[in-house]
């Protein structure tokens, strides 16, 4: 399946199903759609989760992709069923969640370091380069390899409170001293220098194609499934000191030996192998919904996402939940009520 720029924007602003059909499972009745928002880094795939879903139930699922932070101040405000974010949420954030909260993990990812380099297609780039790149402290492509362009480079980020942009700056600020020192971990940074922004994952792919000389970050389906031809994403140096490419096999790699917490959050910011930029992402859903027949249905859609979903994983350059953290999580969401 190929994700064209406007395909994702389309994904972003409507509904993934476009009929609504009632289904009846023994006594419990099934509402036509339930409504989530959030996190852009895992857009494709819940594209095809929950056309999917909506084939196999006939239940609608709506996913409107605005990035983490929007998807978690809409969870708490309580205008959708469920959050999504690549980011967990803020002790805070936490606090304003008068009906609780179960992280569900649902995938993981590379976050791809793409370029606009015409007749490059070998960029490397060493932990200390890529901090001191996103932090301002390199400007010009032969600072990092004198047989590179004489040519400015212009950094683009995201333009909204971003859980890619939280996955990034944190595996940034583990890896670079420079980095951590001058920006630090942020799904909002304050950059420090001069920046293009663009919104969403989509809407930086799409800055980096537009402008000679860029360099962004995304999600790696973004960056291989792309309108036209696939951006070009640079081989980034790891803590073993090789350079690899945000591939699925690296992601797999980097996942190995990753310990997931109780509460299902992880620290995935320096992986002792793989590819070295790699996050996790949750849906967010409520411990009490105050309905029974709402409660039955996002569990019906979870218990789904966490057994027959994960099958799809792999097919859109997204790792699978290891098995032993999917059955931790279907005995939380069993407790929904």
């Amino acid at each position: 399946m190929v994700f064209s720029t406007t395909t994702l924007t389309r994904v972003c602003a409507v509904s993934f199903a476009a009929t609504g059909v009632l289904v009846v499972t023994g006594a419990n009745a099934f509402a036509q759609s339930i409504n989530g928002a959030g996190a852009t880094f895992p857009a494709p795939l819940y594209q095809r989760y929950f056309s999917d879903y909506q084939k196999q139930t006939g239940v609608t699922v709506n996913y409107n992709a605005v990035g983490s932070g929007a998807g978690i101040r809409q969870f708490i405000a309580g205008t959708v069923d469920f959050g999504a974010s690549d980011v967990a949420p803020s002790g805070s954030e936490k606090g304003r969640m008068k009906n609780g909260l179960i992280l569900v993990p649902t995938a993981g990812g590379a976050v791809a370091v793409v370029y606009n380099l015409p007749g490059v297609n070998n960029v490397q780039l060493t932990r200390d380069e890529l901090g001191k790149i996103f932090s301002g402290q390199i400007t010009n492509w032969n600072q990092v390899d004198p047989k590179l362009p004489n040519k400015p480079i212009k950094v683009v980020v995201r333009a909204d409170g971003s859980g890619t942009t939280e996955i990034f700056t944190s595996a940034l600020s583990a890896q670079s001293p420079t980095f951590k020192s001058k920006v630090g971990a942020s799904k909002e940074p304050n950059w420090g220098f001069t920046v293009l922004k663009g919104p969403k994952n989509d809407g930086v792919a799409a800055l980096v194609k537009q402008n000679e000389g860029a360099i962004g970050y995304v999600q790696d389906t973004f960056a291989r499934k792309n309108e036209g031809p696939a951006l070009r994403t640079a081989k980034v140096q790891n803590k073993a000191g090789k350079y690899v490419e945000p591939s699925l096999a690296e992601a797999n790699n980097a996942m190995k030996g990753i310990t997931f917490n109780p509460d299902f959050t992880a620290n995935v910011d320096d992986p002792a192998q793989g590819y070295p930029i790699v996050g996790i992402t949750w849906l967010l859903v409520k411990t009490d919904y105050g309905n029974p027949k709402k409660a039955t249905e996002i569990k019906r859609l979870l218990k789904w996402v966490l057994t027959s979903g994960q099958a799809i994983n792999n097919q859109l350059e997204y790792t699978k939940i290891p098995s032993v953290v999917t059955q931790r999580a279907l005995a939380a969401v069993e407790k929904i009520k």
